[in-house]
């Protein structure tokens, strides 16, 4: 029979085989976000459009051209998230966050839309972990965020990521870089895309973000920000490279970087990988010190980062192979239960290792005795152990260790967790599979 659809273009499933990876770099972000005292923030997958036309700004390619824009049935224009600062943004005002004492630190795992042309490492649906801090003008955060992205790339194990930053001033010394911008693109116009035309009134800075390999070319010999730095902005990058090398980081400045969203100011920053290909900026961020006044709130200096969970497991593979190694879980006890009598015996005993944490199974299919030892060895059992009429009357079972082989005695009564916890416990240590 023919499937009645399959997965929509850009979209992809995470199977369960596949899942423990994620697991894995997930467990890593929240613990090293908790070091770092970040707390996380959930928000919706939708919000109102202009959410997004305001903060990541009407000049960007995402709101131009990606953003999944609908109508509800209330006549509401909805946009799906295509990032997720604006969300964090709205949360922390709407419900007043920030009284609670500054900064705020907060971090979250997303799925973010743009209609995008699929491609490795860019999906339409694609999921991100973020980081979002509220309230901190310093230039020591912007140096704490990136230490803190470094170090998820270092628990993960991740190679051959370099650190790039710059910074793009503030609107004290922006309207200078501008104007010279607007003379260095105004003898280039008709070699523009349209698109880049209309941004040459509007916003030219978002020329030097553009995909079109013309409007790339010419924007390699555009002035740069860096030189158009008022003394403010200056001493502000100067003291975040201070930081850096406070904490033994290594970067290198890269005045072409601006950010694809327009609320960024001062310091940007990206960690580019070599071994995913065109689509090489597997986190990026930066300040964005005008986006809470803009969106209503108080005057807050903020800042976050957006780290690419596809990109960064893509990136995972294509290196030593090391991270695919990483085993998932697997069935500790599988019980086989022959007879009506058994079967239910094997449904507690299952509930009470499950209730220690452990993971158990027992048969749901009405499977023969082969049948079900076949299964359990495909679950990757560690232990199994078959339970008739005889073990029942006896309080006695066999448990059979399924790596070695070896087979011992075990009492099934009310003790029988404890029993197998402790022989359980032995076999991790004996394996080494408690460190």
């Amino acid at each position: 029979m023919a499937l009645i659809t399959k997965a929509i273009r850009g979209t992809q499933d995470v199977l369960p085989k596949e899942s423990y990876q994620w697991h894995v770099m997930e467990d890593v972000m929240r613990r090293v976000c908790a070091a770092h005292g970040f707390r996380e923030i959930r928000t919706p997958v939708f919000e109102h459009t202009e959410l997004f036309q305001r903060s990541v700004g009407e000049t960007t390619d995402v709101v131009q051209k990606e953003m999944y824009t609908f109508e509800d049935k209330g006549g509401r224009s909805i946009t799906l998230r295509p990032e997720g600062t604006a969300g964090a943004v709205r949360a922390m005002l709407e419900h007043g966050i920030y009284n609670e004492g500054l900064p705020i630190k907060a971090y979250y795992f997303t799925s973010c839309y743009r209609y995008e042309k699929p491609q490795a490492g860019r999906l339409r649906e694609f999921h991100q972990f973020g980081v979002e801090v509220f309230g901190a003008p310093a230039p020591a955060a912007d140096a704490e965020i990136i230490s803190l992205a470094k170090s998820v790339f270092d628990c993960l194990g991740v190679q051959g990521l370099s650190l790039e930053i710059n910074s793009i001033g503030c609107p004290n010394c922006r309207p200078n870089y501008h104007k010279a911008l607007k003379e260095y693109f105004s003898s280039h116009k008709e070699e523009l895309c349209a698109t880049c035309q209309d941004r040459l009134e509007r916003n030219p800075m978002r020329i030097l973000d553009c995909k079109s390999p013309v409007c790339s070319q010419i924007a390699q010999g555009a002035p740069v920000m860096l030189d158009y730095l008022c003394d403010d902005c200056r001493d502000h990058f100067d003291s975040v490279k201070k930081h850096l090398d406070a904490l033994d980081i290594s970067y290198t400045v890269n005045p072409k970087i601006v950010r694809g969203l327009d609320y960024y100011t001062r310091t940007v920053f990206e960690f580019v990988s070599g071994d995913i290909g065109a689509q090489s900026t597997v986190c990026g961020g930066g300040r964005y010190d005008g986006l809470v006044k803009m969106m209503g709130g108080p005057d807050m200096p903020s800042l976050g980062f957006g780290l690419g969970l596809e990109r960064l497991l893509l990136t995972l593979q294509k290196q030593d192979g090391s991270f695919m190694q990483v085993k998932d879980a697997t069935c500790d006890l599988y019980i086989v239960g022959l007879g009506e009598e058994a079967q239910l015996a094997a449904f507690r005993m299952v509930r009470d290792v499950r209730d220690g944490s452990l993971c158990a199974e027992c048969d749901l299919s009405g499977r023969s005795l082969k049948a079900q030892m076949k299964y359990a060895d495909k679950l990757g059992a560690k232990f199994t152990m078959v339970l008739g009429e005889d073990e029942l009357k006896s309080g006695v079972a066999r448990i059979k260790n399924m790596q070695t082989g070896q087979q011992q005695e075990i009492g099934i009564g009310e003790e029988f967790f404890q029993n197998f916890a402790q022989l359980y416990t032995q076999f991790m240590h004996q394996d080494g599979l408690d460190q």
